[in-house]
């Protein structure tokens, strides 16, 4: 018998899989790794810690991840994968003992205004649900419950309140339209109907009827006249039959002696008045479904309209000098002529202040007027001339849209503004998905509650329920309740489920997936997440570390990337990569338990076992003496806040996830500064006053967002350094001669790059089948520029040689030339020596792409009245990085500008000069502010922050 077993080892036997309970990386060669091995023990919470830049994210994202994700598509048929395209094998050996992998990183929050986190979390899919089955209409003309009646039912209260009475059983075919309905009325005769009741009058179907086309009419059909009596039971149950058929389940009753009209339906129906609502099904509570979104705002909950204060900021100016800032100062046209004649209807001239003149007559300017206008004018060769005015906003609102084209759009959009819809007054929902309640609540107040509040309220709500309903709620309240207990439990439970996912920092939107993650109890998963601890207060670290190793005792394998003390100290499992960022990392430098890591004399090590500690300053700075002043800040959760922002000073804004430290600044502070410097058109948060604005003369907002969105975009490039460098070869004699510009050194315009891969350096090649394979391009091998091109020198280094030139060696290299120096400099004192000129945006790090918009900033000349915003700059930042980021924070204050940072990070919140703590909670809890002062004095205080702070003073 032929032996067909295959003399190759198969590739894991049951006996090994049961035993092997690490995944083994062997090799991995990914970005700056060399060529690593590391083991990571399932069902244990690994943490992967290091600088920034050191290889972290290459080692957990772009190669377990990423290798996961590649098997898993394998596993498809090869149909389905050429519609996804492939994905790269990452440069490793061998992976072995991976189980199936969930990645939740930072970057995926979701701009789409639709996106909310109800819709994110599915809480919102439940309460939909909740309210479709649950829900207690309610009609919205009268405020009365509705009702709806089965067949049997409307036959047994016609019986019972028409006995022995003259009724017309009618059926509504119109109700308010327009139109002579000729062709309907000819239908019904030929069906064998004799009459119809319009407009509350019966009417013989005669050969020819039609009705006045321009009024609104309604139209009822006279299905039968008789008598309720036990004897025609039988006509009366067919006559309702047909009724309910011809009026779409719909059918009212005249009662003939007194003339009353009484109206019942197979759906929802008010009584009263005759208005019914469908069935409700869960779409109709979804805002972002046709049959529940509002009409005028199509379920976004605000719309953009022409805001009246853009138009006419300064009502103390005349038309004539220009108040109408759409229409400059007075010009001989037609529409100055219309309203000068709407000024002289209501006894005013165009050279009036505009406050002098009445409401009505500006309401006139801007909306228009049905009051034909008589123009008398020296310039036109009529004596009189009449025309509609049509308004200014009309004007506008035309002058933008997709037909209106790019400029008159830009034009317009400086004169609209973003507005509550003023029809569901930003609830999203139409009318009558607003009118279900369940205990006194519709769908759009359960959204609005904080997490915290709802939990309570759905805690006993069973219990408010009528018991034919409570078996169906049992289960979906389960449901519900298990998901808004997770948010709690991640340290959420100050947001709402309304609250926009756009919104959302990093770190909350990792932890609302964590959350989901949570509920959806599967089991052997290997998630990897990236740095969950961002945005988190040290109150709430300690419930994000239980519901990881709640994540962790449901079986599942965990690796963090992460920087966070208490999380490293709480792991099972410590890899440590280093021992620089850049060409300088990418090796373990250590892998083991947090009790040994601590023993260990690693750069990590070294500031955990308190060897090493970023020094706190021995005095602080006293500023310049000067203010900016808001008062009466109340956007969001703010309560009237009045805030007092010396200047001069590095100051930090600290509190609690929630409690209004970005609404302060990112929503009120930096609007009002761009508008005043750059014209911005983002609406500031609403205040009452400002002072101070002219204490500093530019704003300058630093995030950790890429760079640029291509992989053309690099360091290079984004600190402008490029312009000179091409700027110093076209100088040199070799491009003199052959007269090149300098166009010729830039690789995204043709002339000097590469034209067969269009400067990129690499071609993509599309393997059907099989993953895309970049290859160096077969002409100029990767260096991005032709032949010519390369051959000018300077220092015998090309163009291209320069952009694979690291920092540091590029300082060296262009010692003698201050220009590009001076810039270049300022990244290796920033600590970024390692990377190269022109690596692609994307592959940097956020903490690399924050400092390289800090260097391009630190490089530039300095007035010294600079105001910088940063945003919780220490995310994806190691304890060394925070050390080089305050020593670049202290030469940017030492020059006189002022730093406001927002910042959890208590080694940041120490080394400040001033402090405003924001507090107590987040959401309804928070937005007062609860101490302010030296990091001294806010210890002192009874605030969640200072309890921390106490302890690292």
């Amino acid at each position: 018998m032929t032996d067909y077993t295959s003399d190759k080892e198969p590739k894991n036997t049951w006996a090994e899989v049961q035993t092997s309970d690490c995944v083994e990386v062997y090799g991995a060669r990914v970005h700056n790794l060399k060529n690593v091995d590391v083991m990571l023990p399932h069902d244990s919470l690994n943490v992967i810690t290091g600088l920034s830049g050191c290889g972290k994210s290459s080692l957990a994202f772009d190669t377990i991840f990423a290798e996961g994700q590649r098997r898993y598509i394998e596993t498809f048929s090869s149909y389905a994968r050429n519609m996804l395209g492939s994905l790269e094998r990452p440069d490793v050996d061998k992976i072995t003992g991976l189980s199936p992998v969930i990645s939740i990183e930072q970057k995926t929050v979701n701009k789409n205004p639709r996106s909310t986190i109800g819709t994110t979390t599915e809480i919102y899919d439940f309460f939909r649900l909740l309210f479709s089955r649950m829900g207690e209409a309610v009609s919205y003309k009268t405020g009365m419950p509705m009702v709806r009646y089965n067949r049997e039912k409307i036959i047994a209260l016609l019986k019972e309140q028409y006995r022995d009475k003259k009724i017309y059983i009618l059926a509504p075919l119109v109700r308010n339209r327009k139109g002579h309905y000729k062709d309907l009325f000819e239908n019904l005769r030929k069906k064998g109907y004799l009459y119809v009741r319009v407009d509350g009058e019966i009417m013989e179907l005669t050969y020819g009827l039609k009705l006045n086309r321009y009024s609104n009419h309604t139209v009822e059909l006279v299905v039968d006249r008789l008598r309720a009596t036990d004897s025609d039971a039988k006509r009366l149950s067919n006559s309702v039959e047909s009724a309910l058929k011809q009026g779409g389940k719909m059918m009212s009753v005249l009662d003939v002696d007194t003339g009353e009209i009484r109206h019942f339906s197979q759906e929802l129906m008010d009584p009263e008045s005759g208005l019914s609502y469908p069935v409700p099904a869960p779409h109709n509570f979804s805002f972002n479904s046709p049959q529940g979104a509002c009409r005028k705002c199509k379920g976004l909950g605000f719309v953009n309209l022409v805001d009246q204060e853009k138009i006419i900021p300064d009502r103390s100016k005349s038309i004539y000098d220009g108040a109408v800032i759409p229409l400059g100062r007075y010009k001989n046209s037609l529409i100055f002529w219309q309203i000068e004649a709407i000024c002289k209807l209501y006894g005013h001239s165009i050279k009036d202040p505009v406050e002098s003149l009445p409401e009505q007559a500006i309401d006139d300017i801007l909306n228009g007027t049905d009051v034909h206008l008589d123009i008398k004018t020296e310039t036109m060769s009529l004596s009189g001339y009449s025309a509609n005015y049509d308004g200014l906003v009309k004007y506008i609102e035309m002058q933008s849209g997709e037909d209106a084209g790019s400029e008159a759009n830009k034009w317009s959009g400086q004169f609209f503004s973003k507005m509550e819809c003023p029809e569901c007054r930003g609830k999203r929902l139409n009318k009558i998905s607003l009118h279900f309640y369940i205990d006194g609540k519709n769908i759009a107040d359960v959204a609005k509650m904080d997490i915290a509040e709802l939990y309570d309220w759905t805690l006993h709500l069973e219990d408010r329920l009528d018991q034919s309903k409570r078996v169906v709620a049992e289960e979906i309240l389960k449901e519900i309740r298990g998901r808004l207990r997770f948010l709690i439990d991640v340290g959420l439970e100050y947001l709402s489920l309304d609250r926009s996912s756009a919104s959302l920092s990093g770190g909350e939107s990792q932890r609302i997936r964590l959350a989901t993650q949570i509920g959806s109890q599967l089991v052997n998963v290997l998630y990897i997440l990236d740095e969950p601890s961002i945005g988190l207060h040290q109150r709430d670290n300690d419930r994000l570390i239980k519901s990881l190793k709640q994540l962790r005792d449901n079986g599942n394998t965990i690796i963090v990337v992460e920087h966070d003390k208490d999380i490293m100290t709480e792991a099972d499992y410590v890899v440590d990569i280093g021992p620089g960022a850049g060409k300088r990392g990418g090796e373990v430098m250590f892998q083991g338990s947090p009790a040994e890591m601590l023993a260990s004399d690693t750069l990590t090590a070294s500031y955990l076992n308190g060897h090493r500690r970023i020094e706190t300053p021995v005095r602080r700075r006293d500023g310049n003496g000067k203010y900016i002043e808001i008062n009466g800040a109340s956007g969001h959760n703010l309560k009237n806040v009045d805030i007092k922002l010396p200047l001069g000073k590095f100051v930090c804004i600290s509190g609690v996830s929630g409690s209004g430290k970005s609404s302060l600044i990112n929503g009120t502070l930096h609007p009002i500064l761009s508008k005043k410097f750059y014209r911005s058109l983002q609406e500031p948060l609403p205040y009452v006053s400002v002072s101070g604005v002219d204490n500093v003369d530019k704003v300058v907002t630093v995030d950790q967002t890429p760079l640029g969105r291509s992989p053309r975009s690099n360091p290079a490039t984004y600190t402008g350094v490029f312009a000179d460098i091409r700027k110093l070869f076209v100088e040199l004699p070799e491009s003199r001669i052959r007269g090149y510009k300098p166009g010729r050194f830039s690789f995204n315009v043709a002339g000097g790059r590469c034209e067969t891969c269009k400067g990129n350096g690499y071609r993509t090649i599309e393997m059907n089948f099989l993953p895309d394979v970049l290859v160096p391009c077969e002409d100029c091998h990767g260096k991005r520029y032709n032949r010519e091109t390369l051959e000018v020198r300077y220092k015998g280094k090309s163009i291209s040689d320069v952009l694979e030139m690291t920092v540091d060696q590029a300082v060296d290299f262009f010692e003698n030339v201050p220009v590009i120096l001076k810039k270049i400099k300022v990244l290796q004192d920033i600590g970024l020596g390692y990377i190269k000129l022109g690596q692609p945006s994307s592959t940097l790090s956020g903490g690399e792409n924050q400092r390289v918009k800090l260097a391009t900033e630190l490089a530039k000349r300095d007035t010294g009245k600079t105001l910088f915003i940063l945003d919780e700059p220490t995310t994806g930042l190691h304890f060394e990085d925070i050390r080089v980021l305050l020593k670049v924070i202290d030469k940017l204050v030492d020059k006189g500008n002022t730093m406001v940072v927002i910042e959890h990070n208590l080694d940041i919140i120490r080394c400040a000069d001033y402090v405003i703590d924001l507090g107590p909670g987040g959401g309804r809890e928070g937005g007062r502010i609860m101490a302010e002062g030296t990091p001294e004095q806010v210890a002192q205080c009874e605030t969640p922050t200072a309890v921390y702070l106490k302890k690292e003073l």
